[in-house]
């Protein structure tokens, strides 16, 4: 079982140029996303999170459900879902604006226990920013490292919804000693400041930085880098692109039960290698598609 701890919410899409242009609501939050794509991909996976009763948490939910993601350990609430309002650029990128005020996501609490079977927990995006949800969160990481648990972190910055970008750096610093894999793009990266180097010094057994068309790469702790193209495909847009990646690396992880440091450290390059081909594959996917649609498996055999 792979557990997903996070936000879960609704992207406004536009759906045409301009600020007016129309929106269509679609199922989002990052490690929602994550979650999606492993069920998708075929992992056992579960989702932890607090969702809203409202009809918006009910598809959220249902989605889930329809994916294989066991939702166990999704609390409920009664205030409304976060909104996520995107504009998409010429390039297919995608930014964001946040109604997160009194939203349900941002009141979840630290489950005592993780689903049996855990394996891994995956951390990310809002969830680790907005309190006292956040709190909560890095409770859940600091917790699962300490017994054992490999944990994932993909930071994935919205700079937007940061109040204290000097805090946020040092919160990120603090989290390194109880991460597994660290995943984070290169405009993440450039961001937070530092290089893969040094946070590997604190605490990951690898770090991959993503590249976007240019492909991945990742660092390992033993000195190691291993790099591999982007897919060429027609993007229509990246959302969900990181989240998929993420998926797809702890698919492939979980395939090779390569889910501990130790494992990580005995890939070496021709494993590596092919599980970051397998997660361009899959982004690739996902970017010919409008939204986070991340592929099944079936998508990507071959």
């Amino acid at each position: 079982m792979i557990v997903v701890a996070g936000e879960a919410l609704i992207d406004l899409v536009p759906q045409g140029t301009g600020a007016l242009a129309a929106l269509q609501p679609a199922l989002g939050g990052g490690p929602f996303n994550t979650a999606v794509a492993l069920g998708r991909l075929g992992s056992p996976a579960a989702f932890c999170s607090r969702v809203s009763a409202d009809a918006f948490g009910e598809a959220l939910l249902d989605r889930l459900r329809e994916t294989g993601v066991d939702v166990a350990s999704v609390q409920r609430g009664s205030e409304p879902t976060t909104l996520a309002v995107a504009t998409v650029g010429a390039d297919g990128s995608a930014a964001y604006s946040f109604y997160v005020d009194g939203t349900a996501d941002r009141l979840f609490t630290a489950p005592s226990t993780l689903p049996s079977g855990t394996r891994a927990v995956s951390f990310g995006t809002c969830s680790l920013v907005l309190e006292p949800g956040a709190s909560a969160y890095e409770e859940l990481m600091r917790r699962a490292a300490a017994q054992g648990v490999f944990t994932a972190l993909d930071p994935n910055i919205r700079a937007g919804l940061i109040p204290d970008a000097d805090a946020y750096r040092a919160r990120f610093k603090s989290w390194l000693p109880s991460v597994s894999l660290l995943k984070l793009s290169e405009e993440d990266a450039a961001w937070l400041g530092g290089t893969p180097r040094e946070w590997l010094s604190a605490g990951p057994a690898a770090v991959v930085i993503t590249r976007g068309g240019n492909g991945l790469t990742a660092f390992t702790a033993d000195g190691g880098e291993y790099a591999v193209p982007g897919e060429q495909v027609e993007v229509v847009d990246t959302i969900g692109a990181g989240d998929t990646v993420n998926a797809a690396l702890l698919h492939g992880l979980a395939a090779r039960d390569a889910l501990s440091t130790r494992a990580l450290a005995e890939l070496g390059s021709a494993g590596w290698t092919e599980l970051l081909g397998f997660a361009a594959r899959a982004a690739a996917v996902t970017c010919s598609r409008a939204g986070a649609e991340p592929p099944y498996a079936h998508e990507l055999k071959g």
